[in-house]
Order: structure tokens, then C-alpha cells, then sequence
């Protein structure tokens, strides 16, 4: 899917650089009968920071991505130190900032399921783009939507930004079913934008603000 990164390499669509670092901790919320929650933590997932021993949950998603892969480009294989490296040094970063890149780990055993990306965030304008990887084996299981749904709420929330932007290769329709069911809107469609694999591929631009997902989140 356009819009996430490679393991490990930079963010392309979603952020010139990445950034993580401790486990994220946000602002609380209220949930019913005013207890306080995480905003980090949904029903089946949560987001958090990059670990150093988060690097076999990177690569194995790197394994799982058949191809499809945000940056374009079909790469040799990385050897388990270059993770090891690549995960370590993500994770000695600080939280935050314009770009950024979270684990998304199940709520349930604390198993390593993905991650999210932010980046190519424009404030004057408020716009930013997002990106999200499941590993084959937590695939089909709701994790995606829910940690897009959290990384929004808190973008759109805390962050105060109006629009996000994603771009997903055109054959890539599990993806734009993931991101419609949230509540994003095609706007267009770059033809034989992208070569990959040995062919030209369309990409389809989406997008979403900030109130169309209060709207399709209270809806």
C-alpha cells in the first residue's frame, strides 16, 4: 500500500522522515461513565513507541509485503543487523513531532501486529499524510482501521491539523476498502503513476477531514 513505509527506509508518501521513540503516552480521555482512558488504546489495539526489540516484528513485516511497497521500489534483502540497527536507532528518538512512526501492538497479548506513519505534515495549510502496515498473520481482524481510527483522532484532536491524505496503488483494494470504510473520499486518480514490479500502476488519491471522520466516527 502507497502510503507506508519500507522496513527499514524512509516514509516516501507519508513523511520525508520518521520519527519514534518511547512508548507514546497522549492526553487522556473521558470514556463513558467519566473514567479516564488512553488515547493510544482501542479495543484491539494499541499504538506505541519503537522498541529496540521491536526489530523481528519489522522484519517479518518487511517479508510480508509481496511487493507492495510504499517507496516504490523492489529491494534486495536487508540482513537481521540492519534491523537490528535500523529499529535501535528509531527507537532512541523522540516522540512526536512533524513525522512520525508507532508500533501497532495487540491489546490482547501484546503481540507486535504493525505500524503507522505520519508525515509530510503541512500546518499552515493543516493538512498531514498517514500510512499503516499489518503483518500478514493479524491481517483481516479489524487492527488496521482501528489504529488509522486512533492515529486520526488524535491528529485531527490534539494536533488541531483539518485534512489527511493517504495514496494506495490502484490494485491495492483491500487497502481502499480499509481506508472508504473510514471514512475517506476518493479525489482522483493518477494514471501509470508508479512503476512497480516491472509495470506502470494507477494510484488513487483519498483523502478525509476533520469533520467528515467526527461525523462517520459518531455516525
Amino acid at each position: 500500500m502507497r502510503g507506508v513505509a519500507r522496513y527499514p527506509g524512509p516514509v516516501r508518501r507519508a513523511g520525508a522522515t520518521v520519527v519514534a521513540g518511547e512508548r507514546a503516552r497522549g492526553p487522556a480521555k473521558v470514556t463513558e461513565g467519566g473514567a479516564v482512558g488512553d488515547t493510544w488504546t482501542g479495543e484491539k489495539v494499541r499504538l506505541r513507541g519503537v522498541e529496540p526489540e521491536d526489530w523481528r516484528g519489522f522484519r517479518d513485516l518487511a517479508r510480508d509485503l509481496d511487493g507492495v511497497r510504499a517507496a516504490d521500489l523492489v529491494q534486495p534483502p536487508r540482513s537481521d543487523e540492519g534491523f537490528r540497527a535500523w529499529t535501535a536507532e528509531r527507537a532512541g528518538r523522540p516522540p512526536g513531532g512533524e513525522a512520525f512512526r508507532l508500533v501497532v501492538e495487540v491489546v490482547a497479548d501484546g503481540s507486535f501486529a504493525g505500524a503507522v506513519t505520519v508525515g509530510e505534515t503541512d500546518r499552515r495549510a493543516g493538512r498531514f499524510r498517514i500510512g499503516v502496515e499489518i503483518g500478514r498473520g493479524h491481517r483481516r481482524r479489524g487492527y488496521a482501521a482501528e489504529a488509522v481510527s486512533l492515529l486520526l483522532a488524535y491528529q485531527f484532536g490534539e494536533e488541531r491539523l483539518h485534512k489527511c491524505e493517504v495514496e494506495v496503488y490502484a490494485f491495492n483494494e483491500a487497502s481502499l476498502a480499509l481506508f472508504r470504510g473510514v471514512g475517506f473520499v476518493e479525489e482522483g486518480r493518477l494514471r501509470d503513476h508508479e512503476f512497480l514490479a516491472g509495470a506502470h500502476h494507477d494510484v488513487v488519491l483519498l483523502g478525509i477531514t476533520a469533520p467528515e471522520y467526527r461525523s462517520a466516527a459518531t455516525g
